[in-house]
């Protein structure tokens, strides 16, 4: 059976609101302060799928080129990442994630990771809510990868 326009449409506002104040409350726990999310996703990023060239990552990141380029430039400075010439192509650089890097979104990934498992210690859920938790949990990676 398929849902008509307007559930769909009240599910997505439901979603779009408890998805906002969930991500809210897991983005103020942080390895960096100073760290934006934007440079914590292109570290993610890197960390989960390796090095990237700067246009990849702008587009993996929907940024602009200078935008990445600029990001880049300040993560390289703090000594998360390091740039690497292409060797067929001179123009051409790829970004790399430092171990200090990775260190930092591992420790945010396990605040952030904490932070939710006491959340839903709080409010005290029991086997078939952590099982509708799961699923929901596909079905919105689903949504986001889609």
């Amino acid at each position: 059976m398929t849902a008509s326009p307007e559930d769909l449409d009240d599910t997505a506002t439901e979603l779009r609101f408890a998805v906002f104040r969930l991500a809210r409350r897991l983005r103020s726990a942080r390895a960096l302060d100073a760290m934006s999310d934007a440079q914590l996703a292109v570290l993610a990023a890197l960390r989960m799928h390796g090095r990237h060239t700067l246009s990849r990552l702008a587009e993996r990141e929907r940024v602009t080129a200078p935008t990445m380029s600029a990001m880049i430039n300040g993560l390289a400075e703090q000594g998360f990442v390091v740039r690497i010439p292409d060797d067929e192509d001179r123009r051409r650089v790829h970004v790399e994630i430092t171990e200090q890097g990775a260190n930092v979104v591992a420790e945010t990934i396990r605040r952030r990771d904490e932070l939710l498992a006491g959340m839903l210690r709080e409010v005290d859920l029991d086997d078939h809510d952590l099982s509708v938790l799961r699923e929901a949990s596909v079905l919105l990676r689903k949504v986001a990868e889609g």
